[in-house]
């Protein structure tokens, strides 16, 4: 049963990320945290390390999430056959927001790294597997000087990137993510690597699909037996 969560606005200023399952939220979800030269681990077959993220699972918003974090010289780092780290994101699963869905996250000298079978690193991102938005959905992550890496035999790394899988929006995507001297590495055998791209699989977006992100002296890899290597790109299937 559903936890019912009556919020005018919510906002997180000194822990890294907010994080919702199975939950009801009457109002807007904020999260402002400032991260500066800490390290944040997960250890363990599921785990999930979050960084100055927000993470909606089996969840409903009425009102806008906003993801205004600020890390800077700090690691975040899962380890695990099915671990996730998420730094600087918006994660989103099975869940419902009536409102905007927007990141402007600032990412400056970090490191943030998921090392299992199926890990998945997230850094700058907006990604929506199942999920629905009635509103726009806006990346304006600044990356900077850091290092987004996911090892493992299905890795995927999104770096100032949008991803949906599942998803419906009405209304408007938009990626305007800044990637500056960085890297995006996705190692193992399905590894994906998106940097300062959108892509769709099995989406519907009823509004214009927009992609303004700016790369500058960055690299992204991907290395594996299906490797795809996706930097500011639309990909739609």
């Amino acid at each position: 049963m559903k936890k019912a969560i009556t919020i005018v606005i919510g906002i997180l200023f000194l822990t890294a990320s907010i994080s919702f399952a199975d939950s009801e939220v009457s109002g807007k979800v904020i999260n402002k945290a400032n991260v500066k030269k800490s390290a944040n681990i997960a250890m363990g077959e599921d785990a999930t390390a979050s960084m100055g993220s927000v993470k909606l699972k089996d969840s409903n918003v009425s009102g806008t999430v906003v993801n205004k974090a600020d890390v800077k010289k700090s690691a975040n780092i899962a380890i695990g056959q099915k671990a996730k780290a998420n730094m600087g994101s918006v994660t989103m699963k099975d869940s419902d927001v009536s409102g905007k869905v927007i990141n402007k996250a600032d990412i400056n000298k970090s490191a943030n790294i998921a090392a299992g079978q199926r890990a998945t690193a997230n850094m700058g991102s907006v990604t929506m597997k199942d999920s629905d938005v009635s509103g726009k959905v806006v990346n304006k992550a600044d990356v900077k000087k850091s290092a987004n890496i996911a090892m493992g035999q299905g890795a995927t790394a999104n770096m100032g990137a949008v991803t949906m899988k599942g998803s419906d929006v009405s209304g408007k995507v938009i990626n305007k993510a800044e990637v500056k001297k960085s890297a995006n590495i996705a190692i193992g055998e399905d590894a994906t690597a998106n940097m300062g791209a959108v892509t769709m699989k099995d989406s519907n977006v009823s509004g214009k699909v927009i992609n303004k992100a700016d790369v500058n002296k960055s690299a992204n890899i991907a290395a594996g037996k299906d490797s795809e290597a996706s930097m500011g790109s639309v990909t739609m299937e």
